[in-house]
């Protein structure tokens, strides 16, 4: 298999395909596509392309001063088990403009040893943390 290209070019994210991955997941189920670009613009965003085919992805939200919130990470499945997702991590977190920042955090249901490795750990005080999470968002805006 070819090895795999990690950038963090913008020009080289293709949110298309990091749509047609996202809205099937568990947490953005029916996304919208301008919703999925919308975020992309927004975040710092990290691709692995192999033959010029995206096969992961992920995004930083963040004020690249203070906090970062890392989402929508995948990598798709026949590439899995290769490191890409560790080398994307790699990547992303290592970008200058997001040294020193005080809190990153994350939600996951299945993936929690990976980011592990990279220095998560579970909320110290989950008493101080509130969500607001409508998951029906996306199907009252309409179809993906």
């Amino acid at each position: 298999m070819p090895d795999a290209e990690i950038t963090l070019d913008p020009r080289r994210i293709d949110a298309e395909a990091a749509h047609e991955v996202l809205r099937t997941t568990y947490w953005s189920p029916g996304i919208p596509l301008d919703v999925v670009k919308r975020a992309i613009q927004n975040s710092l965003c990290v691709a692995a392309r192999i033959e010029d085919r995206q096969v992961g992805f992920a995004r930083l939200v963040t004020d690249r001063a203070t906090f970062a919130y890392l989402a929508d990470v995948y990598v798709l499945p026949g590439h899995q088990g290769q490191g890409l997702a560790e080398k994307m991590l790699t990547a992303l977190l290592g970008h200058p403009e997001v040294q020193g920042l005080r809190r990153l955090m994350l939600a996951t249901r299945d993936a929690h040893g990976l980011y592990e490795r990279f220095g998560f750990r579970p909320l110290a005080a989950p008493e101080r943390f509130m969500e607001w999470h409508d998951p029906g968002v996306y199907e009252r805006q309409g179809p993906a």
